[in-house]
């Protein structure tokens, strides 16, 4: 897989109540991922991103939801969510390096 697409894959991580509940009991993270991403993609761009092993991918296409505004509802946009399961011992910091 070509460098620059696996550094386009990942956006952001994805910080929520479910999130954390799930590093803490089953080691994994969430991210916010390219719509078009694989899930072999996810794991290769982990992989490379964070130096950790791999063990599960798991994805969720989320529907954006629908919002009153002043001039009428409008939507906001569907995105994709990624549930990654690291080797037991590992983590992901996610905190800035200085």
């Amino acid at each position: 897989m070509n460098q620059e697409r696996l550094l386009q894959v990942i956006l952001s991580p994805h910080v929520s109540e479910k999130a954390a509940r799930a590093a803490e009991g089953e080691n994994a993270y969430a991210f916010k991922v390219s719509r078009d991403a694989s899930k072999p993609e996810i794991r290769a761009a982990v992989e490379m991103l964070f130096e950790v092993s791999v063990v599960d991918v798991r994805t969720v296409n989320v529907k954006g939801k629908s919002k009153r505004t002043a001039r009428g509802m409008s939507r906001r946009k569907d995105w994709k969510k990624a549930y990654v399961r690291v080797a037991d011992g590992q983590s992901i910091d996610f905190a800035p390096v200085e």
